[in-house]
């Protein structure tokens, strides 16, 4: 199991360079943990992309649809205290954004209850870099 971010996961149900890179980590370990919120982070980037013209409505509903497919299978972090305490330590630490906050603090969480090196995977750098940083491995 690894665990996967918004950006990854996006990638995952729209068509981005970095699609065919994705789905082969995925087809290799499709089970999938991620943060309580990454489900409406997904979903604002879909319909995002559909407002900017990126995706038409038909493809904007295909992606949310997949969305809600991978979705039933994933594990989930819960927000709480704990997790906000790790991420604004790691705000005082690396340059990210709150939301990245939150997505690292609840990788970090995970990987506490996770044997065996655990992995992170995104498509953001700066949340690569501060991931690596921390002692995750992204693939």
């Amino acid at each position: 199991m690894r665990y996967w971010d918004t950006s990854s996961l996006v990638s995952l149900v729209v068509e981005e360079d970095r699609s065919p890179e994705m789905k082969e980590l995925f087809q290799d370990d499709p089970e999938v943990a991620t943060w309580w919120g990454t489900r409406v982070e997904c979903a604002s980037a879909i319909r995002r992309r559909e407002r900017e013209g990126g995706l038409d409505p038909e493809e904007a509903n295909r992606a949310s649809l997949l969305l809600e497919a991978l979705a039933r299978d994933w594990a989930e972090v819960v927000p709480g205290q704990e997790l906000r305490s790790i991420a604004s330590r790691l705000l005082a630490v690396h340059p990210l954004s709150a939301g990245d906050a939150l997505q690292l603090a609840a990788a970090i969480r995970w990987a506490t209850e996770i044997p065996g090196g655990p992995e992170m995977v995104t498509l953001d750098e700066r949340l690569r870099d501060a991931a690596a940083r921390e002692g995750l491995v992204c693939p």
